[in-house]
């Protein structure tokens, strides 16, 4: 597996290196499957659905060695992911012939299909007809991909290029509606392609199809167990930390929650956690940790709150405010770990996602958001790094807490960036405006829950806007700020719709806030999905 560079902290203007790290990966006994990534925005809902099926999955990019993988007797077979290229392209990503070397069946997906073609002499071209969004295919019944499925389904497509001529020894094994190739196999060497995405939901049986890929051509027997994953991280960590000092870093959320859980069960009170309040976390946040966490794990508490708003005075900028707070959490995490001195391991909740961003074909050179990519530790803090894991997705994560009995107020909780309340208050930040946004988000959060809505979101917010708007109360003019509520459905944060707000609870929301929260006389309502939109506004 790739592995990349280290921890989620944001780099600000200190100096970074690649700290000896300890990742722990998991000692495969499951059966394995290879995503190869070419650049899709599906890549990672892939190897989710994957591991859906109770399959082992890794991506790893189109430009790694693959000849590492030759020997690797747990993998049973490679998927091909879509792209943005076009075959015919200069520079367009190749098939590389150590995957077919490998002698496992291979499945191409979207541009993994067309690069199939192209690479055994088929034809793919660029015409008029595109295929976007729901479409119909028919299946000819003709292939394990398609056995026990009807023979007309939805699928959903996503491409201009498309297959003119097949390569020798290939046969095709279902077309759209519009008469084109959707998918093919060359049933002798285990090589299969289709041209849409089973990994979507859209795609009527995408579950179907992906398994039985997994289970009738690349026979898995050995299923992926999350059991199986927690006794044998328990046993590594005991075997790795020993008698010695490891430090969390508890922000209350999920990942670092259900870390520190899993290494507290290995090394008990030997592992310190601790809880930085930054003065941008929501109301009463940092004083619910404590509470709830102080009795079952080794928790100390630094309030940061004056060094981190003094530092953000005036700032404005998103990017400006991510590398403030970031640095800020590294300095006082520095000046305790420094003020302790005998800890040896530091544990970091990086998730696969976060992994899988950072070693993409795309790569991490388009930031979106800082706090996103995989960084570095600075060299002064000597601790040897041990991420869990990072193999994981978070919902798996979920699934790991449950068995470890942490808290719901850890595992029901919306994601929270790390910079917190800072990047949800757009332009700069001071203590009155934290109050209002702690007031209206509070009101929020709790109304949700009131409804028995918070649950069925997988991410709620509100945000404080940098304009002012015309209101009356009380029939004397106003001109105060403007609260933006979030609210978006979602598996993993990788995509997201905007949750159809029930029109009652809006309008009780609206009025509550504008009722309580001194300073706000308007209440607005984003329904932007992602993409186009971020979830978060900064």
């Amino acid at each position: 597996m790739w592995r990349g560079a280290g921890v989620r902290f944001i780099q600000g203007k200190i100096k970074y290196s690649k700290c000896k790290k300890y990742i722990l990966p998991f000692r495969m006994q499951a059966d394995k499957i290879i995503i190869i990534d070419f650049g899709s925005q599906y890549t990672k809902l892939i190897a989710r659905k994957v591991r859906e099926c109770k399959v082992y999955s890794e991506v790893i990019p189109c430009t790694a060695d693959i000849s590492q993988l030759k020997n690797d007797k747990s993998l049973k077979g490679v998927i091909l992911s879509g792209g943005p290229a076009s075959v015919y392209m200069q520079k367009s990503p190749g098939l590389s012939k150590q995957i077919l070397e490998l002698n496992v069946p291979v499945l191409g997906i979207c541009y993994g299909l067309q690069l199939l073609s192209h690479h055994f002499k088929g034809e793919v071209i660029s015409g008029r007809i595109r295929e976007y969004g729901k479409t119909k295919i028919h299946n000819a019944g003709s292939s394990v991909l398609f056995n026990k499925i009807n023979k007309e389904l939805t699928v959903w497509m996503s491409h201009t290029d498309y297959i003119k001529k097949l390569p020798k020894e290939f046969k095709v094994t279902s077309r759209s509606q519009n008469g084109l190739i959707s998918s093919f196999q060359n049933e002798e060497n285990k090589i299969y392609g289709v041209q849409f995405h089973p990994e979507v939901n859209h795609t009527e049986h995408g579950n179907t199809i992906l398994k039985n890929f997994l289970y009738k051509i690349c026979s898995i027997k050995k299923k992926w167990e999350i059991g199986s994953f927690i006794d044998e991280k328990i046993k590594e960590i005991k075997d790795l930390v020993g008698n010695e000092k490891a430090l969390c870093a508890l922000s209350g959320g999920v990942d670092s929650t259900v870390a520190a859980f899993l290494i507290h069960k290995a090394i008990g009170k030997n592992l310190v956690c601790v809880h930085i309040d930054n003065g941008l976390m929501r109301k009463n946040e940092s004083a619910d940790i404590v509470k709830y966490f102080s009795k079952k794990l080794n928790l100390k508490f630094i309030d940061g709150t004056e060094l981190f708003l003094s530092r953000l005075k005036g700032v404005a900028s998103p990017e400006r405010k991510r590398k403030i707070i970031g640095k800020s959490f590294i300095d006082l995490f520095q000046e305790y770990a420094k003020s302790v001195g005998d800890i040896k391991y530091l544990i970091q909740g990086t998730l696969y996602p976060d992994v899988i961003e950072s070693s993409s074909f795309k790569g991490p050179s388009v930031t979106i958001k800082t706090h996103h990519n995989v960084g570095g530790l600075p060299k002064s803090l000597r601790m040897k790094l041990i991420e869990p894991f990072r193999e994981l997705f978070k919902d798996e994560v979920r699934e790991i807490g449950k068995i470890l009995k942490v808290p719901d107020i850890a595992l029901e909780r919306h994601p929270f960036p790390g910079p917190g309340l800072g990047v949800r208050i757009i332009g700069d930040v001071n203590k009155e405006k934290l109050e209002i946004l702690r007031e209206a988000d509070y009101i929020y959060i709790n109304t949700l829950k009131e409804h028995n809505l918070y649950n069925k979101i997988w991410q709620a917010f509100a945000v404080l806007l940098p304009v002012s708007t015309v209101g009356v109360m009380g029939d004397v003019r106003t001109y105060e700020k403007v609260i933006a509520l979030r609210a978006v459905e979602s598996v993993d944060g990788m995509t997201a719709n905007w949750f159809f707000m029930p029109s009652d609870v809006l309008e009780e929301i609206s009025t509550k806030i504008t009722n309580s929260v001194k300073g706000v006389n308007r209440v607005v309502y984003d329904i932007s999905n992602k993409p186009p939109s971020t979830i978060e506004w900064e």
